[in-house]
């Protein structure tokens, strides 16, 4: 993903299309990526994608330059991957104060003989819920606060949801685990 300068968003700011061409095609196979991430037919992240550049040429004069401008369109995109999700009647549980219990979230070790694409392959099985919360923390990078405003629901829940999905990965990876003993 390239770097675009100013000059080229000040362009898009102005509704310069040529310029929002160069833009989306700096930044279209990347957020594409994102959101195949989080929409598991291809179709539907590519629409959701597409819909995020819209929003996001649309809304330009909102962007500040403090951010870069890459991290700013992906949470746009991620954003709309959310509101599909949304439509198609995910929901997220509030999940009460007695059922948290603290966990070490930033203790994210695999053991070396589970390959990235293995724990990355692992996180598409989980259900949606916990794989959404896990992306947005994990991969993402996002904290649990910004997680509660992404999806509107409890700080409490999103901790709850990433606890309950690092302890599903752990079960799904921990046949591979044991194959590298033997």
């Amino acid at each position: 993903m390239s770097k675009i300068d100013n000059t080229l968003i000040e362009l898009c700011k102005k509704g310069n299309q040529n310029a929002q061409m160069q833009v989306y095609d700096a930044y279209c196979q990347a957020m594409f990526t994102v959101a195949c991430r989080y929409l598991k037919v291809e179709e539907d992240a590519k629409d959701a994608m597409q819909d995020g550049f819209l929003k996001a040429f649309t809304n330009m004069h909102n962007y500040q330059p403090h951010f870069t401008f890459g991290a700013w369109l992906k949470r746009i995109i991620i954003n709309q991957c959310l509101d599909v999700l949304k439509k198609n009647k995910l929901e997220f549980a509030n999940v009460e104060l007695s059922e948290l219990r603290l966990i070490n979230e930033d203790n994210w070790d695999f053991d070396s003989v589970i390959s990235k694409t293995e724990i990355l392959e692992a996180i598409k099985q989980l259900t949606p819920k916990y794989k959404i919360v896990v992306q947005l923390y994990l991969i993402e990078g996002y904290d649990h606060q910004e997680i509660s405003e992404i999806l509107n629901i409890p700080v409490k829940t999103s901790r709850t949801h990433l606890r309950r999905g690092k302890q599903k990965l752990q079960d799904l990876l921990k046949h591979k685990y044991n194959e590298a003993r033997y």
